[in-house]
């Protein structure tokens, strides 16, 4: 007897290509690697829209780890040397898909169109998410790994059941993948087939331990292929191609076509957070090779080469990025008004009489003491 089994789309099934997805080299020069049919390099004006962002992200970096060394911050984590990852693949989104990031991406956030004091607010102890979500279909940056890869999917099969024109894109670090909510996550995006594009960075490292220790995968964009998604391995560093594969995912899931897993191959140049000591665990030499990979440099490199940036030009938007950071500055200068009472107001929907209760104790003690 012959059990027929249902298959998925052939598209499905296919194992993510060795090669990396890349339109442009470390040299700055056009590939000769062949894309993946409906993969086009992005228009000159994009690329230069995704150049002037990642200057700007990388000034913020900088200025925002400065400003923890000072302790103006309690802890940072940089997502320096991994620009192109956040902000190619963010750029592809529209007003109303949503996003669902990590504790690392406020390169995203940024691109995004989130104020600097929203989005460092958690870091400095005043919120546990500075930012209102539903203005910016954004979701709290996550720190927990890989939860909201969960809320991507879960995010997306609502918008899938009320017929709406809306994508989920959540990003997940290489160590997310070892966790149990991620393989939850990408099973059932997979099997209700709901308009989620998990985009993983893989920076190489989960804190301290290096990806061969996380997995036996050839390519972390192979474990699509056993939920039936299509898997993408793309040159994380590469911000052109970064941006070609997330929008063909995204219009895939648009149009009702189900989950993609990408693989962006990448580098976390700095510690992990200001209390991480990098040294510990890999060799500087390591560090030298993937600053040659630079994003930046390599995108400055290939539009000076098309006549799309000159010296002028360059020094226009290091001059913008400086005005940046000056207002970043400025921003965490300014002492965040605390009320304590707002730790009772979003507790529940509707306050329960044992909470109302300590809400008028701790109101009146505020009262005494004012």
């Amino acid at each position: 007897m012959t059990i027929d089994i249902p298959r998925s789309a052939d598209a499905a099934r296919e194992v993510p290509s060795l090669h990396p997805i890349s339109f442009i080299d470390e040299a700055g020069q056009v590939t000769d690697a062949s894309a993946p049919d409906g993969l086009r390099m992005p228009s000159a004006d994009m690329l230069l829209k995704l150049y002037r962002r990642m200057v700007i992200a990388r000034r913020f970096e900088a200025q925002v780890t400065a400003l923890t060394r000072q302790g103006r911050l309690a802890t940072y984590p940089s997502a320096a040397g991994q620009e192109a990852c956040e902000i190619g693949a963010v750029s592809a989104l529209t007003d109303t898909d949503w996003l669902f990031p990590t504790y690392r991406d406020s390169a995203a956030l940024l691109t995004r169109g989130i104020p600097v004091p929203e989005i460092l607010a958690a870091f400095r102890g005043d919120w546990h998410c500075g930012f209102d979500p539903n203005a910016y279909c954004t979701a709290p940056a996550a720190t927990p790994l890989a939860t909201q890869g969960l809320h991507a999917a879960g995010f997306g099969m609502a918008a899938k059941l009320r017929g709406e024109d809306t994508a989920t894109l959540t990003f997940m670090g290489d160590g997310a993948t070892s966790e149990g909510d991620a393989h939850e996550a990408f099973n059932f995006a997979a099997v209700w087939q709901t308009p989620t594009v998990f985009f993983i960075q893989n920076n190489q490292y989960a804190i301290s331990v290096p990806l061969r220790e996380q997995t036996n995968a050839t390519l972390l964009a192979d474990k699509a292929i056993g939920y039936g998604m299509p898997g993408y391995c793309v040159d994380g560093n590469d911000v052109a191609a970064v941006y070609a594969v997330v929008t063909a995912a995204i219009d895939r899931a648009r149009a009702g076509d189900g989950p993609t897993l990408i693989e962006g191959l990448t580098y976390r140049i700095e510690a992990h957070t200001n209390s991480d000591d990098p040294t510990r665990y890999r060799e500087g030499a390591e560090v030298d090779i993937w600053k040659r990979r630079d994003p930046i440099a390599r995108l400055e490199s290939y539009l000076r080469q098309t006549g799309a940036l000159d010296d002028g030009s360059v020094e226009a938007i290091a001059a913008d990025a400086e005005e940046f950071a000056a207002e970043v500055r400025d921003a965490m200068n300014t002492e965040a008004e605390r009320n304590p009472l707002e730790i009772f107001d979003h507790v529940y929907a509707h306050a329960r009489p044992a909470l109302a209760e300590q809400r008028a104790l701790l109101a009146a003690e505020l009262e005494e003491v004012s």
